[in-house]
C-alpha cells in the first residue's frame, strides 16, 4: 500500500519534468515499538520540535534531556503496550489502511508518512522520487489546522524541498474542518454507532466532542485551531439535529504546566458525572485515526473517571465512538477533498 509498491525498472528522468501525480498523507507519528528505548527516540524527536514546544532551547533542552527523556519513556512505553496490536501501532495501522483504501478509490498512488518516527516524510518523498512522481498533493491528516500539527507536517515537506535541487511540485491541503464531505462523514459515523447502540440524547445523555488541546498562548497569538474546532463541532451538531444542551466541546491531552484550551475534557466529563448525566458518548472529530490519545486516554482513563465520579455507577453509561479511521465514509470524504484540491492535476 502507498509507499510499499513493488520496485520496477524505470527510465532515469528528472522529477521536475514528471507529470505523475500522487497523494501523500502525513500523520504525527508513533514509536517503532512499545519499548522504553523506542519511545525515548520518538519523544526526543517529537518534543525537540520547536512547533511542539515553543520555549527557548536554552530553557527547554535541559528539561527535555535532563528530566523528561530520563523519566517519561518507561511510563509511556507501558501505555503504548496497552494499545499495541499484532500489526503494530494503531496510528500506523489505520493510516496505512486509509492510504490503501484511498489509492483504490482515487486511482492514483497514495503514499503515507509520519512527521516523527518512521516512515519519515523525507524517506517517503525519496521513494516517490524513485517512483517517478513529479506532482505531490500533501494532505496532513488533521481536519483543523494548528501550528503543532498541520504546520509541523508541512515543515517536513518544506525541509525536503529546500535540501533537494530536483524537488517535486507540491500542493498542500491546509484544513478541511468545515468541508461538507467531512462533516457528512462524521455525522454518518456517529449515526451508524447510534443505530447499533442507541442515542444518548433520548435518555438525557450528552454527546461530548473532545479535541486535542493546544496551549492557550498559541490561540491568543492567532492560531485558528480553536475556532475551527468550535466550527466543526457546531456543524456536526447541526447535521445530527442536536439541540443546545445535548452536546458539548472540550479539549484533551494537556502537556506541561501552562494554560491550554478550556474546558478540559476530564473536568467536563467529571462535572457531567457529578450532575447525574446518565450517559455520555465521546467522539474525537480532530483525530483521523485511533491512537494512544483516543484508545487509552479516552476509552480507558476517561471512562474510568466518569464511572467513578457518577453518583450511581449502576446507571451510568460511557460510550466511545471510534475515529473515522479507514471507514468507507472517511475514504469517500477524503477522496472528495483530494479531487477538489487537485483540480487541474487529476
Amino acid at each position: 500500500m502507498g509507499y510499499n509498491h513493488e520496485s520496477v525498472s524505470r527510465p532515469h528522468r528528472s522529477m521536475a519534468n514528471s507529470n505523475k501525480i500522487a497523494l501523500l498523507l502525513i500523520n504525527t507519528g508513533s514509536p517503532d515499538a512499545p519499548t522504553e528505548e523506542a519511545v525515548r527516540r520518538y519523544l526526543a524527536e517529537f518534543l525537540g520540535d520547536r512547533r511542539i514546544v515553543e520555549l527557548p532551547r536554552w530553557k527547554w533542552w535541559p528539561i527535555l534531556h535532563g528530566i523528561i527523556l530520563r523519566t517519561r519513556p518507561k511510563k509511556s512505553a507501558e501505555r503504548y503496550r496497552g494499545v499495541w496490536t499484532d500489526e503494530g501501532s494503531p496510528l500506523i495501522v489505520h493510516t496505512r489502511r486509509t492510504a490503501g483504501a484511498l489509492e483504490a478509490e482515487l486511482g492514483i498512488p497514495v503514499y503515507w508518512s509520519m512527521r516523527y518516527g518512521s516512515p519519515s516524510t523525507a524517506s517517503v518523498l525519496d521513494r516517490m522520487k524513485a517512483d517517478g512522481v513529479g506532482r505531490v498533493l500533501v494532505m496532513p491528516m488533521f481536519a483543523q489546522y494548528a501550528s503543532q500539527t498541520t504546520a509541523a507536517c508541512l515543515d517536513g515537506v518544506s525541509e525536503y524541498q529546500l535540501s533537494h535541487v530536483d524537488a517535486p511540485a507540491v500542493r498542500t491541503i491546509h484544513d478541511y474542518h468545515d468541508d461538507p464531505a467531512y462533516i457528512d462523514a462524521l455525522a454518518a459515523h456517529v449515526r451508524a454507532y447510534w443505530d447499533e447502540h442507541g442515542s444518548p440524547v433520548s435518555t438525557g445523555g450528552r454527546l461530548v466532542m473532545s479535541f486535542h488541546g493546544i496551549p492557550q498562548a498559541s490561540s491568543n497569538r492567532g492560531d485558528v485551531y480553536e475556532a475551527q474546532c468550535l466550527r466543526t463541532a457546531s456543524l456536526l451538531a447541526e447535521r445530527l439535529g442536536l439541540e443546545e444542551g445535548a452536546w458539548s466541546v472540550c479539549f484533551q491531552s494537556r502537556f506541561g504546566r501552562d494554560e491550554w484550551l478550556r474546558p478540559y475534557t476530564i473536568d467536563s466529563v467529571r462535572e457531567l458525572a457529578e450532575a447525574g448525566v446518565p450517559r455520555i458518548d465521546v467522539v474525537c472529530p480532530g483525530f483521523a485515526a485511533d491512537c494512544l490519545e483516543t484508545i487509552e486516554e479516552i476509552d480507558d482513563e476517561l471512562r474510568r473517571e466518569y464511572l467513578a465520579a457518577f453518583r450511581d455507577d449502576a446507571g451510568a453509561e460511557f460510550h466511545y465512538i471510534a475515529a473515522l479511521n479507514d471507514s468507507p465514509e472517511a475514504v469517500k470524504a477524503y477522496a472528495s477533498i483530494v479531487r477538489r484540491e487537485a483540480a487541474g492535476w487529476i
